[in-house]
């Protein structure tokens, strides 16, 4: 049953991420060494932010949520239904994190409330993904990291591959490709400057402090 929030969210592709079935793509020797990496480019990024608060916007594919927490982060997710929450409790040990459900273009936090807000998955299938952003850099007091498919990376292909990715993985979602100037304009714009990209296989991963 849908509750009074749910309804009311626009940006829900959380959902989808949070689920079993999306979680069968990195299923398998592939699936787990893409996650190995993800993870340790992670922690490189915060190498110098130890013990930080993290914010995990749309986290509840569980990915990150263990690594950071042993190495020493204090880990939020939020999910935009109650029900991303499932694979955290099955996968994740409960002292890990916390857990809110809310609405990710209003996340109910004070302003720099959290050292490091990072999404994954995420922003290249938010409509609003510039107010996802501003919302995200809102509350970050000194990092914001999240992935995106850039357009000057062999996802420029992707009008010619979608076809052929969905027939092979079954459950592939469209997606928006942005270029570095957009990323960084809207980095600016919200006072957060000097971004770093780390390149991780065909998305770039961004790194940027206030």
């Amino acid at each position: 049953m849908e509750t009074k929030l749910q309804t009311q969210l626009t940006e829900t592709a959380d959902i989808e991420t949070a689920s079993d079935d999306y979680a069968s793509r990195f299923s398998g020797t592939v699936g787990e060494y893409f996650l190995d990496v993800q993870a340790q480019l992670t922690l490189d990024l915060l190498q110098d932010l130890p013990a930080a608060s993290v914010l995990d916007v749309g986290g509840g594919h569980a990915q990150l949520t263990t690594p950071l927490a042993q190495n020493g982060y204090d880990v939020t997710v939020t999910g935009s239904a109650d029900i991303c929450r499932a694979r955290l409790d099955k996968y994740c040990a409960k002292e890990s994190f916390s857990y809110l459900t809310c609405d990710c273009l209003d996340l109910p936090f004070e302003d720099n409330q959290f050292d490091v807000v990072m999404a994954f998955r995420l922003l290249p299938h938010a409509d609003q993904w510039q107010r996802l952003i501003r919302e995200m850099c809102r509350v970050a007091g000194k990092a914001v990291i999240f992935d995106y498919p850039d357009k000057r990376s062999a996802n420029i292909l992707y009008d010619v591959l979608f076809d052929l990715k969905k027939n092979m993985e079954g459950n592939t979602r469209t997606y928006t490709l942005f270029s570095r100037k957009e990323i960084s304009h809207e980095l600016l714009s919200n006072n957060f400057t000097s971004p770093r990209m780390k390149p991780e296989f065909l998305c770039p991963w961004l790194f940027t402090g206030s």
